[in-house]
């Protein structure tokens, strides 16, 4: 007797044979159904979900892949939606890409559509980095816009990621009601396609060059460049957007000895030359690290394929290059921006930055040295974008960034941006060594001042239906059974981003979370230590966030204090059974 969900993957299955699809499609579907059921199951048990962000997936055929067939859906509920929401005005939306596999294709696909529904459409001539689509939403009065990347996922995804006409990505309400108009979406005989060519427009190097003079009022010590600018970095796109315009954007605001890795540097939706395009992963800057040695650089950059993340190398006391993690660069990249902006005079009080639950809490700790606010927020550069636009016109923002290698200097763009943050974190290498500092000393005199914190974390991996059942089972477990002691000190707080709870453990009390619901627990313990578990928005896999600190007396226990802090987070794995 045949299953529901045989039945129900029959049906899918059976519309996808039908001539509205393309006979190369067609052929796939049936050899899967010939010969390998299991992905054929996998392909088409559900819809590839259009998540709060938008969609994210593996490449292939099905209802529940990476295609031509599921974005045109996606994008035709999108632009009913915003039909909804702007009647009687012109809508103009943007749309960019990545360099992986089938961007390009899927980006006209989503030009086509919008465009026959009657929108003014700005696509990009080619490849560029996704907070330049950010900026473009702006720049050009677009009422939403699209970018096509999975971000920093292996070769195998593509994504499609919806921004407002604040250029962030969309927020409550609009997230859930795209959602529910691309639910609506259930056959191709819903999707307009055809007619509206002529309402595209072509756009590129004029809003490179617009982008580009804007970020340069952003910098803040042009002195420390004039003197330093010959000091050497290496950079990476790895194969991705940012081969072009971040080169180009070094060089214009000083930077005159900036190389390229020439293996990584042609855009190459294989990415052949690592197992991932991940700046988190010390693989995907092996390559940089090793042109640096060779050229005696100071400094290594590598940005993901939609170059909204970076990730750094800089050398340690012993002129060996250390990777340098995403929350050490979110808070140097803050302590540098904020010692500036109060040597130059900019702090007025009515300034503020931005950080996730899960990113470090020294970042809170800077932010209270400089009398400068900090918001807390859920995990997503939407949230911090959403920030800034709540702030907007009353105070100022500085900058904000995410453990996961995201940051943002300004408020030009409301995504991530590792154009602007390698600038950033460039320049502050430059002006440390006119303080006859290193990177390096720059981040011991921060943990001296503030105490050392010290974090890691670790993805459990789960693909399929199967896996996403035990994810969520292990949140399940976690709340029903929370640890009492993490490595013997009490937990004195639960975090329950889901329940929007926050329980003290000691008395009982509750007090809300003030954050919008999400899969998320935290837990707090008397030592000041942080575990935090989440399963990711993107990725079949559980991300579990640890946060440790001790102080920090002096740069000459620096190591002594690190180990320590190492063994405390290796020890804190070892007794939740996560290695």
């Amino acid at each position: 007797m045949k299953s529901e969900l045989d039945i129900l993957v029959e049906k899918k299955v059976h519309d996808w044979l039908s001539v509205e699809y393309d006979k190369v499609t067609r052929e796939k579907v049936q050899w899967m159904i010939d010969n390998d059921h299991m992905e054929l199951v996998e392909s088409f048990y559900k819809n590839l979900e259009f998540g709060t962000g938008g969609l994210r997936g593996i490449m292939g055929v099905g209802t529940n892949r990476m295609n031509i067939y599921t974005v045109a859906m996606a994008t035709q509920g999108l632009a009913n939606y915003l039909v909804s929401q702007f009647k009687g005005q012109e809508i103009k939306v943007a749309i960019a890409h990545d360099s992986r596999n089938n961007s390009a294709l899927f980006a006209r696909k989503t030009a086509e559509i919008f465009a026959a529904n009657g929108f003014t459409v700005y696509l990009f001539d080619s490849l560029r980095p996704t907070p330049e689509l950010s900026f473009t939403i702006r720049e050009l009065g677009c009422k939403s816009g699209v970018v096509v990347t999975a971000s920093h996922n292996p070769k195998e995804y593509n994504g499609y990621k919806a921004y407002w006409e604040d250029g962030a990505q969309v927020t409550s309400p609009h997230d859930k009601n795209i959602i529910n108009e691309v639910n609506k979406i259930t056959s191709l005989t819903q999707v307009k396609s055809t007619g509206g060519e002529n309402n595209i427009i072509i756009i590129g190097e004029k809003i490179d060059n617009i982008y580009i003079e804007k970020l340069k009022t952003l910098m803040l010590s042009p002195e420390a460049v004039k003197e330093h600018g010959d000091m050497k970095i290496v950079y990476t796109p790895i194969h991705g957007t940012g081969y072009k315009l971040l080169p180009r954007f070094l060089q214009e605001v000083g930077f005159k000895n900036v190389s390229l890795v020439p293996e990584q540097e042609i855009p190459d939706g294989n990415f052949p030359t690592v197992f991932s395009p991940n700046p988190e992963e010390k693989s995907a800057l092996q390559m940089a690290i090793d042109l640096a040695v060779k050229e005696n650089a100071e400094l290594v950059l590598a940005t993901d394929p939609d170059a909204d993340r970076v990730g750094i190398a800089i050398k340690n006391d012993k002129n060996e290059f250390i990777l340098v993690n995403g929350n050490q660069t979110a808070s140097l990249l803050t302590y540098y921006l904020l010692r500036r902006w109060n040597d130059l005079g900019k702090l007025t009080g009515k300034e503020f930055i931005v950080k996730t639950i899960v990113s470090s809490e020294i970042l809170e700790k800077i932010a209270d040295g400089f009398g400068v606010k900090y918001y807390n927020v859920l995990t997503g550069f939407k949230y911090i974008a959403e920030i800034i636009r709540e702030q907007e016109g009353k105070t100022k923002f500085i900058g904000g960034g995410e453990e996961s290698y995201g940051y943002l200097v300004g408020d030009f763009v409301r995504d991530k941006d590792a154009i602007i943050s390698s600038a950033i974190i460039a320049e502050a290498a430059a002006w440390a060594k006119t303080q006859g500092m290193s990177l390096y000393d720059l981040l011991k005199e921060m943990y001296i001042q503030y105490g050392f914190y010290k974090e890691s974390l670790i993805s459990i991996v789960r693909k399929g239906k199967k896996g996403s059942e035990e994810i969520q089972k292990m949140m399940t477990d976690l709340r029903a059974n929370p640890p009492k002691t993490i490595l013997g000190s009490p937990v004195i707080e639960i975090r329950d981003c889901e329940t929007q709870k926050i329980i003290n453990v000691k008395n009982g009390t509750l007090r809300e979370t003030g954050l919008p619901k999400s899969n998320v627990l935290q837990f707090l313990t008397e030592d000041n230590t942080i575990v935090s578990a989440r399963p990711s928005g993107t990725e079949p896999k559980i991300k579990f966030y640890f946060g440790v600190r001790e102080e920090l007396c002096c740069k000459e226990k620096f190591h002594e204090v690190d180990s320590v802090l190492d063994q405390k987070i290796e020890n804190i794995k070892k007794e939740m059974n996560l290695i």
